[in-house]
């Protein structure tokens, strides 16, 4: 499968982060990465920044794409899908959905019997270091792992069962929230014992990304690296204490099991 022209429906936050990371791979020309957006003040500031913009033409933006990427709210998917389910050649192109809450069957009884691959991103896309998830349906063994492929290229992937993608949604797309909210209170920190706010945000970024690395090379539970530097009676292992005196552990595993279940309303709204 050559993936030459890739169609993104919506060009919000997320959709963008996708042309962004694709047009960072230096492997698609800019007039092949296209982006459908319905809001009008939104087209004209993405076609200020240089992209290949066409306002509310779905039909048009699908013409010969290889990947028909849907990154709409999920109230919006049944009319998108609906509106372009009879110019999808579903011999030679492949739907894929970051919709959270909709399902691969859902979305093939709105877009048709074609491949069907559901994913979930996060924002870090853009600069080719997402986490994402991935589920497919109707595609080969082949075309699955092309897919793959390709996302490793965007950061890091992995194939997933499909009644896990909630699980992946709060993990992999709110989790770079949840951290970069960590790393505003760290840095905050940092500028209350004496750092400027520029100096401690930059100490702050790079311990963290020093700190994934860690576990991304070694594959070592995080506590393991912990334990190298707390020792008896010193001053990592009074402030982690600290933090755990004051809910830190509980507070991150309750906010996920919250975005979690918010999930079925979310569910519920789509279908209202």
């Amino acid at each position: 499968m050559k993936i030459e022209k890739i169609a993104i429906l919506g060009g919000g936050n997320l959709g963008l982060s996708i042309a962004k990371g694709f047009l960072k791979l230096n492997e698609f020309k800019k007039e092949n990465v296209i982006i459908s957006e319905i809001r009008t003040v939104r087209v004209e500031a993405l076609k200020k920044s240089g992209f290949n913009v066409l306002e509310n033409n779905n039909l048009k933006a699908i013409e010969g794409a290889d990947l028909v990427i849907v990154s709409v709210k999920p109230q919006q998917i049944t009319e998108v899908l609906t509106g372009i389910k009879s110019a999808i050649d579903s011999h030679k192109q492949i739907l894929i959905s970051t919709v959270t809450g909709v399902t691969t069957g859902e979305l093939e009884k709105l877009a048709g019997k074609i491949g069907i691959v559901r994913i979930m991103p996060n924002t870090a896309i853009e600069i080719n270091q997402s986490m994402t998830c991935i589920t497919c349906r109707n595609i080969s063994n082949k075309q699955e792992q092309e897919i793959l492929t390709l996302f490793n290229r965007l950061g890091k992937a992995i194939i997933i069962n499909e009644d896990l993608m909630g699980a992946a949604t709060v993990i992999g797309a709110c989790g770079i929230a949840f951290a970069l909210r960590f790393m505003r209170a760290m840095s905050q920190g940092g500028i209350e014992i004496g750092f400027s706010a520029d100096i401690s945000q930059l100490i702050t970024a790079q311990t963290i990304e020093g700190a994934a690395q860690l576990i991304l090379e070694s594959g070592n539970h995080p506590e393991k690296e912990i334990d190298k530097v707390t020792t008896p009676m010193g001053v990592t292992i009074s402030g982690l204490n600290e933090m755990e005196h004051q809910g830190f552990s509980s507070s991150v595993i309750k906010g996920l099991l919250t975005s979690y279940n918010k999930l079925d309303q979310v569910k519920t709204n789509k279908k209202n």
